[in-house]
């Protein structure tokens, strides 16, 4: 595949280009109630992208034989308009062929046998009709090769292989449905969705004991938050404003992400890194061929760096961090995350909850919005704490504030740092499902707002 499409850098005119082709296969299984639903497909396609004159010119193209004529549009494309010219930083050329290795390789398994595990999964849903109403289970297997190749003789093969599975109890008692969800993915192979009896059963205890559970009284409390909803906290509230793309066109954004400036308290560490093997944020090379990397965002409290694409970097006059990413070829790459997590620091859990008089203990999340540095989650299910002891459950959480205020008031980050994947992903610029993971250690955090009844 090399061979052919690499016929097109020789029409590349620019003074950078890539030329990036790929073929994914997808297999889906989907079991609601007693029918199940099994497909596959197939996609090939590529880009030419080119850097001219402080713009960029981007075209597609599925055939490799048409890669020649997508250089030439993409060369035309990129003078059409002229900006304020940046000189982009100097690379070293990589060639480089990566595969992962993998204990138990999902391509490997019949689809039969992969089809008898969901059926399975599928019992323990309808053996508890007497709980729950209805049950969604969704099995995801995406194969990727990616070629990429530069205009500076750099030459890459990346393959990557993600397996998943995600589960949705619903209870209901003839006024109100209420649902819980749990999902599980990364690059560990087809292990990732085995064994995964004990979760099931937990979505569909959680289902129904939402059901019964009173509404959180609304007010100010001290919260401990675990591994998944700090983790899509950190994601959502503070890793978007680090991604260059944004933040170096915007003055007020660029006054908020100052370097050096403090943003949260001085035992708070975090990073994102595609270097992570086997996590579903994991990469070796970002789509404009750059080496993925470990960043830290925030070290002791302290704005320490943000994430860059070859052009952003550029710009800002910084390094390049290997977070230029796309969701297929389709896309041109933009700054987008990788595994973004809080470090885990000293506390055991146990200290933590028993010096907490009142508040909440707060786990999962489904969903929330951000906007600049305020922020709203939603969790999944919440747990009142009276005197050091976890009490009765409660729902509808939902948690508000400013994400610098409240990285400042994080009092404690405990030593049990845990890193999610799961099925669905980061969404940007119409660009979604991003593969990503996201993570933290359980974390306590003083005078959160939550809304209530």
């Amino acid at each position: 595949m090399k061979e052919i499409i690499e016929k097109g850098l020789l029409y590349i005119d620019g003074e950078f280009g890539w030329i990036t082709y790929e073929i994914t296969e997808i297999t889906n299984i989907v079991c609601f109630g007693e029918d199940i639903e099994v497909s596959h497909s197939k996609r090939y396609g590529g880009n030419v992208r080119v850097y001219k004159s402080g713009n960029f010119g981007f075209s597609t193209f599925t055939n490799p034989s048409d890669v020649i004529s997508s250089a030439k549009k993409a060369s035309s494309l990129a003078k059409l308009e002229k900006k304020e010219k940046i000189n982009l930083k100097n690379l070293k050329v990589i060639k480089d062929k990566f595969s992962p290795d993998l204990k138990n390789d999902p391509r490997k398994i019949p689809i039969s046998e992969k089809i008898e595990i969901i059926k399975n999964y599928n019992k323990i849903f309808l053996d508890s009709k007497d709980r729950i109403r209805n049950a969604i289970i969704r099995y995801n297997e995406t194969e990727t090769k990616k070629f990429i190749l530069r205009t500076d003789g750099t030459e890459i093969e990346e393959e990557r292989i993600y397996t998943g599975i995600g589960f949705s109890a619903f209870a209901f008692d003839g006024s109100r449905v209420q649902p819980f969800s749990k999902s599980f993915g990364d690059q560990r192979g087809f292990d990732t969705i085995l064994n995964r009896e004990k979760d099931i059963e937990e979505a569909i205890s959680n289902a129904f004991l939402l059901l019964k559970s009173e509404k959180v009284e609304g007010g100010t409390y001290t919260v401990i938050l675990d591994s998944e909803i700090a983790g899509v906290f950190i994601h959502e509230a503070f890793g978007h404003l680090s991604e260059a793309d944004h933040l170096h066109k915007n003055e007020k954004l660029k006054e908020m992400m100052e370097i050096g400036k403090r943003v949260g308290s001085e035992i708070l560490n975090v990073v994102d890194s595609g270097t992570l093997y086997g996590e579903r944020g994991f990469y070796k090379y970002d789509d404009e061929g750059v080496p993925s990397s470990k960043t830290y965002l925030i070290k002791n409290g302290i704005l320490n760096s943000r994430l860059h694409s070859i052009y952003t970097a550029s710009v800002m006059d910084e390094e390049p961090t290997g977070n230029a990413r796309a969701i297929n070829y389709r896309f041109p790459p933009i700054v987008r995350m990788s595994s973004t997590y809080i470090e885990p620091g000293e506390k055991s859990f146990e200290e933590v909850i028993d010096e907490i008089e009142y508040g909440l203990y707060v786990k999962g999340s489904i969903g929330g919005q951000t906007e600049m540095e305020m922020f709203t989650f939603t969790a999944q299910i919440a747990y009142l704490i009276e005197k050091g002891k976890i009490k009765k459950p409660v729902r509808d959480v939902v948690l508000t504030g400013n994400v610098f205020e409240t990285l400042k008031n994080i009092d404690a980050v405990c030593n049990d740092l845990k890193i999610h994947g799961g099925l669905g992903g980061c969404g940007k610029n119409g660009q979604f499902p991003l593969p990503v993971s996201d993570g933290s250690p359980h974390i306590r955090i003083k005078n959160v707002l939550i809304g209530g009844k």
